[in-house]
């Protein structure tokens, strides 16, 4: 069998030859156009249903950055390419096979020839790759940057929320938001792929002042700002940032930047974790970022060394006693709007010190890590006394070291990552993933995570938002019975060794999940999935502690439909059902129906949204995708009953300038406020409205 597929891989890599010979010449240098992206729609695609827990920013941010620096063909890796999530296992093989038996790229056209790549995966692996001509001199990459842009946006609610009205006698709140109602965002790059990347990001909420100078506080003028100057590539230094930035290595367990995925319809490639190494922070999260300098030089061939250094400054909930002061909680909001907000911001003083080490085989088929982390505060972490932060960290050091792999054979994809920390807990995670055939895929991966365990800067896949205590198994498998249709299952099977918040007691759950997909042709395509996910939770109508625990099944149902003409006019319809129910206790259940529609004219593109919902109460909130401005992200939950509608528009002033004009509204059919709180409006209608300009030098 093994000597049959090579003699017919041969067959085709001399076929491949002839047609990519014939391709080259026809196209005579010339590039197909690259096609403009919709990320929000990428990110829908691979997850369908967001959740709760649900915060894509730092993908969707990392998703822009791939696609406005592709990839270079000729000097991509493996796990680079990896991390588009576009290509399988196989089609990963096939392309690196082709390059090494036929030399570099000269055209992107010449991806018709890779065997095993058809046209579907063609054009959407486009927006993330080129194909450079030549390696340019650093002068001359100053001189012609893949990306130079400046960005604004700002927007407002036009309800007034409390937290801006004037206190009153009737008012139990005395406090009211410092700064303007008004959203503020700046950001300037200048940046050419593999080379050099430098930029700025200022950005303020509403409520916040628009401009404090605490430089103690590492606050510069706006309430979050940000920068980095990168160099790439300048022989022995393969990446040199100073500034903001985030570090991706192995599978996460340790070091994890912001791009991660997790369970989704993409059921087999997010299960593996790409090396990225070093990457500017470009988010405006103001959490989980090194700020510093870090460098990766190349030892030899096969070797690569990162280190790096990070002072930052972090937000924290601290109190005085007696015995000292003590930082109880790290808040990641990013809110510093009332005078409580603003005492937790940047107070706390954060230092990280690291090493990375990478040896890639010489086969080019695997490759070995070691990574180690020591991470330094100057007021002592001690959470609050309560029986479910007994496992979690406390003291102001920490040191996690880890050690990560995978190998490539034949079909078969092996990759793991084990890590101790300080307190002697131990991480693992590990699994495969198999091409079974052209029609089948499989995917296994394995985790434990003891509670004792401590990473703050590790995302490894888990059920919870960190790996601590936690285990289990995850089955993922495609079938692709032709090219019309694809099934994608995938099952987690977890459990929690010891207390969670609102879990007084270990605890366990099972999630799974169905996505069918219908593309009868490149214009349309339809699917349908289930996913059901139970977890124990404290019984709710309990009152004394120790609360028993209940189980709580959360389930969802989505019909999709979307047909769209190229540069015309494309059509969403989304039938989106779910509810949650606590078992032989309660049962809340919700739907949304909501119809999108994009036009594309000239200069103009107009896209329009209207949406029903109705839900039982907030339990079973749906929460749906909204198309928005570039960089901008929007998923609401739609909860009670009433309609949801935007409208956007995105006008080309000229080939250097675009503008982005955006108004959206809720209207609740049974409520008489909105929120609570500070954000609190009286009537029954949300609305916004957002404005941004781009120009590209």
């Amino acid at each position: 069998m093994i000597k049959h597929l090579k003699i017919t891989y041969a067959h085709k890599n001399l076929a491949a030859f002839i047609l990519a010979f014939s391709i080259v010449r026809f196209a005579q240098c010339q590039e197909p156009p690259r096609p403009e992206m919709d990320i929000s729609a990428f990110i829908q695609n691979l997850f369908p249903v967001p959740t709760e827990d649900s915060d894509y920013s730092d993908l969707y941010e990392s998703l822009f950055q791939l696609y406005a620096n592709p990839l270079d063909l000729n000097t991509v890796t493996q796990d680079e390419l990896a991390a588009t999530y576009i290509l399988s296992d196989a089609q990963l093989r096939s392309l690196f096979a082709y390059r090494q038996k036929l030399g570099a790229f000269l055209s992107l056209y010449e991806l018709q020839a890779v065997p095993g790549f058809d046209l579907n995966t063609i054009y959407r692996l486009l927006p993330f790759v080129t194909v450079q001509p030549r390696p340019l001199s650093f002068t001359e990459s100053l001189r012609n940057p893949t990306q130079h842009f400046l960005m604004l946006r700002s927007g407002k609610l036009i309800e007034k929320q409390k937290g801006f009205s004037e206190i009153d006698s009737t008012s139990t709140s005395r406090t009211r938001y410092a700064g303007p109602p008004w959203y503020g965002y700046l950001r300037y790059r200048n940046a050419r792929t593999g080379s050099f990347s430098f930029g700025i990001t200022l950005e303020k909420d509403a409520g916040e002042t628009l401009w404090t100078w605490k430089r103690k506080q590492q606050v510069y003028g706006a309430d979050f700002s940000s920068f980095h100057a990168q160099i790439m590539n300048r022989g022995r230094l393969k990446n040199l940032i100073i500034g903001d930035y985030q570090m991706q290595a192995g599978q996460g367990l340790v070091m994890a930047a912001g791009f991660s995925l997790g369970k989704g319809s993409e059921v087999i490639k997010t299960t593996y974790r790409s090396t990225l190494g070093l990457k500017p922070y470009t988010s405006v999260l103001e959490a989980n970022f090194f700020r510093g300098a870090a460098a990766t030089l190349v030892l030899n061939k096969n070797t690569d060394i990162t280190g790096f250094y990070s002072r930052t400054k972090r937000d924290a909930t601290q109190e005085d006693t007696p015995e000292g002061t003590f930082t109880t909680s790290l808040p990641i909001s990013g809110y510093h709007r009332t005078p409580t907000e603003r005492e937790k911001h940047n107070i706390l003083l954060e230092q990280n010190a690291g090493l990375h080490l990478l040896f890639k085989m010489p086969s080019q088929k695997g490759q070995i890590g070691f990574t180690i982390l020591y991470t330094e505060y100057n007021a002592t972490i001690r959470k609050k006394d309560v029986p479910y932060n007994r496992y979690e960290f406390s003291g102001k050091q920490n040191l996690t070291a880890g050690i990560h792999g995978d190998y490539r054979w034949q079909n078969l994809h092996f990759f793991g990552e084990g890590g101790r920390s300080r307190s002697g807990g131990l991480g693992g995670i590990g699994g495969a993933i198999a091409s079974l055939g052209k029609s089948v895929d499989f995917s296994f991966l394995a985790r434990g995570y003891a509670r004792h365990f401590h990473t703050f800067y590790g995302n490894s896949l888990g059920e919870a938002t960190k790996p601590i205590n936690e285990s289990g198994t995850y089955f993922g498998l495609r079938y692709f019975p032709n090219r019309r249709w694809q099934l994608s299952v995938f099952y987690d099977r977890f459990k929690f060794p010891w207390l969670k918040y609102q879990v007084d007691a270990p605890s366990r759950g099972r999630d799974y999940y169905v996505h069918l997909l219908w593309k009868p042709n490149k214009r349309f395509n339809m699917y349908a999935l289930f996913h059901e996910k139970h977890k124990q939770r404290n019984n709710p109508d309990s009152k004394l502690p120790p609360l028993p625990l209940v189980t709580s099944v959360r389930r969802t149902f989505t019909i999709n439909a979307e047909y769209d003409v190229p540069l015309k006019i494309s059509t969403r319809t989304r039938i989106q059902y779910g509810d949650l129910a606590y078992v032989e206790i309660s049962k809340s259940k919700g739907f949304t129906v909501a119809q999108d529609i994009t036009w594309q004219l000239k200069k103009l593109e107009l896209s329009a949204r209207v949406a029903y919902f109705k839900t039982d109460d907030y339990d079973s909130r749906q929460y749906v995708y909204e198309k928005d401005m570039l960089y901008a992200f929007s998923v609401p939950a739609y909860y009670d009953a009433g309609t949801r509608h935007y409208l956007m528009g995105r006008y080309i002033i000229t080939k250097k300038m675009k503008i982005w004009v955006r108004w959206s509204q809720t209207r609740y059919s049974n409520l008489e406020k909105i929120s609570s709180g500070l954000n609190e409006i009286q009537g029954n209608k949300r609305s916004e409205i957002k404005a941004q300009v781009m120009y590209q030098f």
